[in-house]
């Protein structure tokens, strides 16, 4: 069975990954794709514990790997080798029927005219960073993390033009005060019907300013504009700077609570954004797969 079957199936609820950067940042590495290539078997032990959990889908730890977004921080690492290295790893971490979701996210960069970035210069280091996933043989495509619509959009068309695979489409949203807001001021409504427009197979929210309970409302907001399925994947609570870093201190079993609150509201995919760990996404199975709403 495909991805593509799986999101067809009468499979209730379809559950996702958590966090991989606070994971790797627990174990004394830096948070990025980089360790892909420089601690590949501590990547790959994140991996292995969520697919643990009794998730479906595996997400490549990918994020910010596209050209420009390694060229404007200046990580040393080649974007063939990361991305390839990073569906390797997760694809060896997946037990049976499970798949993969090769991670893409912003560059970083503003498109024009607030920014620098050309679009045409953002579509193609999108359909580079997803064509060498597709060769390192994911099932599907999450654009995730996005602030902006216009350049989820980018992203989205630039992904359906290198592949047929199935394509996962989330914004991150800041408020859920006027009709569910990014920090670009995108509404959930406008989100979601843009996003189905373009060729979204599922469209939904994660990370953001909000917590599961705050997202659950933002979801159901999406649910009144598209027939698409819907994702969600709240942080675990609000961040907390402590020492100049966030800190993410949700429980596992409030954090599974609030997913639930999001499946209600009309979610079918669910998983974790930051802070989340393989503890809070075991909670999260139990419980809604417990609830079988």
């Amino acid at each position: 069975m495909s991805l593509a079957d799986l999101l067809a199936s009468d499979k209730k609820t379809i559950f996702l990954d958590g966090a991989m950067g606070t994971q790797l940042g627990h174990a004394g590495l830096e948070m990025g794709g980089q360790n892909d290539v420089t601690h590949p078997a501590a990547v790959q032990a994140v991996h292995e514990r969520y697919a643990a959990t009794g998730i479906d889908l595996l997400i490549t730890n990918t994020l910010t790997m596209s050209r420009v977004s390694l060229e404007a921080h200046k990580v040393g690492v080649d974007v063939r080798e990361v991305n390839l290295a990073g569906a390797r790893l997760a694809r060896a971490a997946a037990r049976e029927g499970q798949y993969v979701l090769g991670d893409i996210s912003s560059t970083g960069k503003m498109l024009k005219p607030l920014g620098t970035l050309e679009e045409e210069d953002a579509r193609a280091t999108f359909a580079e960073q997803a064509a060498i996933l597709a060769e390192g043989g994911v099932d599907g495509f999450i654009i995730e993390t996005m602030f902006s619509l216009k350049e989820a959009l980018s992203a989205l068309c630039a992904v359906r033009e290198t592949s047929d695979l199935p394509i996962i489409a989330s914004i991150a949203f800041n408020t859920v005060a006027n009709g569910g807001r990014t920090v670009m001021g995108n509404t959930a409504k406008e989100c979601a019907e843009a996003l189905t427009e373009a060729g979204a197979s599922v469209v939904g929210a994660n990370c953001g300013g909000l917590d599961p309970l705050e997202m659950a409302e933002v979801i159901a907001m999406m649910r009144e504009a598209t027939t698409l399925p819907l994702i969600a994947q709240p942080n675990a609570g609000k961040a907390r700077l402590v020492d100049k870093q966030a800190v993410y201190d949700m429980t596992p079993e409030d954090f599974a609570a609030g997913v639930l609150e999001c499946v209600r509201a009309g979610a079918r995919l669910v998983g974790g954004c930051c802070g989340t760990s393989p503890e809070h996404i075991r909670a999260m199975v139990e419980l809604v797969g417990r609830a079988a709403v």
